[in-house]
């Protein structure tokens, strides 16, 4: 196909390249091209290897008022590279573990952090990128605190907590905290593709999941007791899975009860049985 029929273009995003692209070709229609992304836009991390989208349009027959003889392929709705890119590690670990909001308690001290000295790259990357995120939300003057679960033993395997405090956050934490949890799921796949591995980051939002796994802890020590007094199983009301891991911690070291997730989606749910 010589170069007059088949034209590379950029835009801030797909839809503009291949926009201007149309444009350059004379004005053609979707159906009248054959659209290869060459390059997904990126924004980039602190302004530094900020990208364009890039696009290939082929023309495969000059536009015509008339309807032609053969139907036309079908135009490409939603344009994908000829070679699909391969997932790095971080975006398989990420994947595969999102669900999970491990390592973390929030029922142990944490201890802020206040020298940036003390910041690894994982949280120093994970907080620009939250911090641009409120910034788009358009969250009034939020602060980003930094803190820590430090063990005596080892320190190196706790995730690193981005507590947000400000005015009205309520918005922010949404029902059950179900905006928070999509902001954290968020962060950390940006940060996790920026730092090419996984980012072990918490964020919370004026203490929410602070408060709260102290209250399922509490819970799932009662529910236990009851379990044990009653001799019959007792289900608790269906949680996300981070919540649902702090049920199983507080009661892992009990010798009188077990517990499983039974169910599905959103109505997975923790049962305390008696043994």
């Amino acid at each position: 196909m010589s170069s007059e029929r088949s034209i590379e273009t950029t835009g801030e995003s797909v839809e503009e390249a291949i926009s201007k692209g149309l444009a350059e070709l004379g004005g053609v229609s979707p159906t009248d091209v054959i659209v290869e992304v060459l390059e997904e836009p990126s924004r980039g991390m602190f302004g530094i290897g900020a990208r364009p989208a890039r696009v290939r349009l082929q023309l495969f027959r000059m536009p015509n008022p008339v309807a032609p003889a053969t139907p036309p392929p079908a135009p490409v709705s939603s344009p994908a590279p000829t070679a699909p890119r391969e997932k790095s590690e971080a975006d398989e670990a990420f994947t595969a573990e999102v669900d999970e909001d491990e390592g973390i308690s929030l029922l142990e001290d944490m201890q802020e952090i206040t020298d940036d000295a003390q910041l690894d790259e994982d949280v120093r990357v994970a907080k620009v990128v939250l911090g641009e995120l409120l910034d788009k939300m358009q969250i009034l003057r939020p602060e980003i605190i930094v803190r820590r679960a430090i063990k005596a033993e080892d320190s190196e395997g706790n995730p690193w907590l981005l507590d947000i405090t400000g005015p009205n956050l309520n918005a922010l934490i949404g029902r059950r905290g179900e905006t928070l949890n999509a902001l954290q799921y968020i962060t950390r796949l940006i940060s996790s593709r920026e730092l090419q591995h996984r980012a072990n980051i918490v964020v919370d939002a004026a203490g929410y999941k602070a408060k709260r796994s102290r209250m399922l802890h509490d819970l799932a020590l009662r529910m236990a007791d009851q379990a044990t007094r009653t001799k019959r199983t007792v289900a608790l009301e269906p949680m996300p899975p981070y919540e649902r891991r702090i049920v199983h911690m507080a009661l892992r070291s009990r010798a009188d009860v077990q517990t499983k997730s039974v169910g599905e989606g959103n109505s997975r749910k923790v049962t305390i049985v008696p043994r």
